[in-house]
């Protein structure tokens, strides 16, 4: 057998995983869609580091001159929401159909759409604005550079990335959540790590930010948190 069909049959066995990591995904959060969406309604209120990160990145992305905003891993639209309210023109995604329902019906005047983060259904520079809220700790690390060059793609040169995602080095599963059975991969990181897979795709570093558990809060954290500003460049490796 030669190197190529070796690469090939390798290619294979890891898009086989990444389909099926998506489809244990999407029919977890479509299982607790409406447990979660009750759940985490209102969380924000709770996080003021979550809302002044938000409102910083909706003022950048608004300096640009543009507020088409793009929030991919949306779940039931509550960031999707809160963007809007601080004036950017929000879109929001997400993998599972049940989520995508609730959003929509929380939300009917603005734009929710079902689809993958790795592929996303929109045109090249259509956005100024991204925003990937908790959403990367269900990629695998097979995955994130796919995720990335997306994410590259849709947003215009000079564009603004948004993330926030649990800090650590290890994958955690959960097999129940909310009394249903679930099959859901939590991939903490370190934000250099995470630098290491944007800065292929053109991005750099303007904001980071660490902070430690709130264990005493009503929405009680296990891990250290981590929030990520990136910048697209002028001309990203995709161009």
């Amino acid at each position: 057998m030669t190197d190529r069909a070796d690469d090939n049959i390798n290619d294979d066995r890891v898009n086989r995983q990444k389909s099926s990591r998506e489809t244990a995904t999407r029919a977890s959060y479509d299982a607790i869609a409406e447990t979660y969406t009750d759940w985490i309604a209102a969380e924000l209120t709770a996080k003021p580091h979550d809302r002044a990160v938000l409102g910083a990145f909706s003022e950048l992305v608004l300096s640009t001159g543009h507020s088409e905003t793009l929030e991919i891993g949306c779940g039931p639209g509550r960031i999707t929401a809160f963007l809007a309210a601080l004036g950017v023109s929000p879109t929001g995604l997400d993998l599972s159909p049940a989520m995508i329902a609730i959003a929509q019906t929380h939300y009917p005047t603005m734009e929710f759409t079902t689809g993958s983060m790795a592929s996303l259904p929109y045109p090249g520079d259509s956005f100024s604005g991204l925003v990937a809220w908790y959403s990367i700790i269900h990629v695998p690390d097979e995955s994130l550079h796919t995720v990335f060059a997306e994410a590259a793609r849709v947003l215009r040169p000079g564009g603004w990335f948004q993330l926030a995602f649990q800090l650590g080095d290890r994958v955690d599963h959960q097999s129940e959540a909310a009394g249903h059975d679930v099959d859901l991969d939590f991939h903490r990181r370190s934000i250099d790590a995470v630098l290491v897979s944007l800065h292929a795709h053109g991005f750099t570093p303007v904001t980071r930010l660490e902070r430690e558990p709130d264990r005493a809060g009503p929405f009680p954290e296990a891990t250290r948190q981590g929030y990520l500003l990136v910048r697209l460049g002028a001309s990203s490796p995709n161009t």
